[in-house]
């Protein structure tokens, strides 16, 4: 028995009743016999059409700035902040045009909309493309003003000094909003005390992950999480990485509630990072901006062979005596390689100074507000600032020390060359570090701005590393000599001694680079490849 026509018995549907103003524009046009089934007919054809423009129009711009999404429902992307911005939110407005921003960037068209419709996310775009702007306005924007009842947005980034400039940054966003933004200061017993009543004063917390975890681990915890409406990990394929992995864990537990939403920004790609959002996050959207892993393409990149460390030194003065343009960012495998490459170079006359982890907090800001304003001129550094920060108008960075990863590469290089802005990264490397080369050769030709006569021939034959010397090289970085020395020294127990002038993973002969397998097949030596330097060295 059909319910609905029980239901229905005796019901009259006069079709006609039910034209809409688009069907009588038809009928108007059309002679006046058309029948209805025609104008349906004529409807749906209409329909289709619009609805093919639409998606032509979208799929024009996503193609145009290189803006590629996976997952459902997604909205089309925006061209300007009017398109999000309502009246309610003109100093919000207001602040951003203050700070420059007039068009929007490809990574904000396509995140803005995503993240104002409550969506979770993960974002990879290149250095420098306004992921920061990205999370911050839509933040805001839901926040609306203060409201007493604790931290409602959360954002996790690796280092102090990146979790400072976020902190500038939302500051400069929300003047004249009332909403609060707090940075969370180094912890001991006394501060901790005093900040478990400051829960109820801020609005968005800015941390590290280990400052955070320190509160949460109390008994009881000294923060409260349950009322965080966004939590934001900016960097967060290294945020995954082993050391922080177990943090932002217990950060993930204690504000995981119906109402947190989640979103992951980075300049690389990582499959772990791919693994956990799919087992972690609701329905989330993937946003990629051009190739993944790929700097962007406003930096001209040069690989420079300096034999050895001498060679290096060598190599760095002739550039100085060439005549740079400041500001210069000097990058180093460690911060024992950051002093020597100082002491070496302090007396050039290039305003130069060093950071590293082992110098104070209050060094550490002076440092990078000196080299923000031109008071520094060249800055050498460890890893520890090529995440996030964003220095205006560097014009070259240089990677003293080979990076240990393609990942470190980008983030590096990825100093210069921001907002749409040119720059240039020159990468030196020795006999130690051919075996590693491959996958830096790979990204510069992705890139499309190195020309044949930087990258020559024989790169195109090198191999890549196996997995086995990629592991070792994540564990421990390729040991080498003192800067500007050919000799590694140990001072163990107050005397110079001769250790390995090379990494165990590799042997030179002569004129031949032999990688080696030695670890993996139990003593024997396998040679991977053979490359002779007479063309080139």
């Amino acid at each position: 028995m059909d319910i609905f026509k029980k239901l229905t018995c005796g019901a009259k549907f006069k079709r006609k009743k039910y034209i809409t103003e688009k069907s009588i524009d038809i009928i108007n046009n059309r002679s006046s016999n058309i029948t209805v089934k025609q104008v349906d007919k004529e409807l749906k054809e209409s329909d289709k059409i619009s609805l093919i423009k639409s998606l032509e129009k979208i799929y024009i711009l996503r193609k145009q700035n290189k803006i590629y999404v996976y997952g459902t429902d997604i909205p089309e992307p925006i061209s300007k902040f009017d398109d999000i911005i309502s009246s309610s939110h003109q100093t919000l407005f207001l602040n951003l045009i203050k700070l420059g921003y007039k068009d929007l960037t490809p990574v904000q068209m396509q995140s803005l909309p995503l993240m104002i419709g409550r969506r979770e996310i993960l974002v990879c775009a290149p250095t420098g493309s306004g992921k920061t702007a990205a999370f911050l306005v839509p933040i805001i924007i839901h926040l609306k003003h203060h409201k007493p009842k604790g931290f409602r947005a959360l954002i996790i980034s690796p280092t102090r000094e990146l979790c400072r400039q976020t902190y500038l940054f939302c500051k400069a966003l929300t003047m004249g909003t009332k909403i609060r933004t707090h940075l969370l200061p180094k912890m001991n017993n006394p501060k901790c005390v005093k900040y478990k009543d400051q829960n109820t004063s801020f609005d968005i917390l800015l941390t590290t992950p280990n400052r955070l975890n320190f509160l949460l681990n109390n008994t009881p915890p000294l923060i409260n999480l349950l009322n965080i409406e966004w939590l934001i990990i900016d960097e967060s394929d290294k945020l995954f990485e082993i050391g922080f992995r177990d943090q932002l864990t217990n950060i993930y537990q204690a504000c995981n509630t119906s109402i947190t939403r989640r979103a992951m920004f980075s300049a690389t790609y990582s499959n772990q990072l791919d693994i956990w959002c799919k087992e972690n996050l609701y329905n989330y959207v993937t946003v990629c901006i051009g190739s993944r892993n790929t700097p962007t393409d406003t930096v001209q990149q040069e690989l420079y062979f300096a034999g050895n460390e001498a060679g290096k030194i060598t190599g760095l003065k002739q550039l100085i005596q060439k005549g740079w343009g400041p500001p210069v960012i000097i990058f180093v495998q460690s911060k024992e390689r950051a002093q020597q490459l100082y002491t070496r170079i302090c007396d050039e006359k290039i305003n130069v100074d060093v950071i590293h982890s082992d110098r104070p907090q209050i060094e550490r800001d002076r440092i990078v507000l000196e080299f923000r304003v031109g008071k520094i001129w060249t800055l050498i550094c460890t890893d520890l600032l090529c995440r996030g920060l964003d220095f205006k108008d560097v014009n070259l960075v240089i990677n003293f020390d080979f990076p240990t990863t393609s990942i470190s590469y980008i983030h590096r290089i990825g100093r210069t060359g921001r907002a749409g802005r040119t720059g240039k990264a020159i990468t030196f490397f020795t006999h130690e570090d051919i075996p590693y080369l491959k996958p830096i050769y790979e990204i510069i030709k992705r890139s499309g701005n190195a020309s044949d006569i930087l990258l020559p021939e024989y790169m195109m034959s090198l191999t890549a590393p196996p997995k086995n010397l990629k592991k070792l090289l994540k564990k421990r970085a390729i040991i080498r000599p003192r800067v500007g020395s050919d000799k590694i020294y140990s001072n163990k127990d107050g005397k110079a001694k001769r250790r390995k002038s090379i990494a165990d993973n590799n042997v030179i002969a002569g004129n031949v680079i032999k990688v080696t397998k030695a670890s993996a097949h139990k003593g024997k030596d396998r040679t991977k490849d053979k490359i002779k330097f007479s063309k080139f060295v």
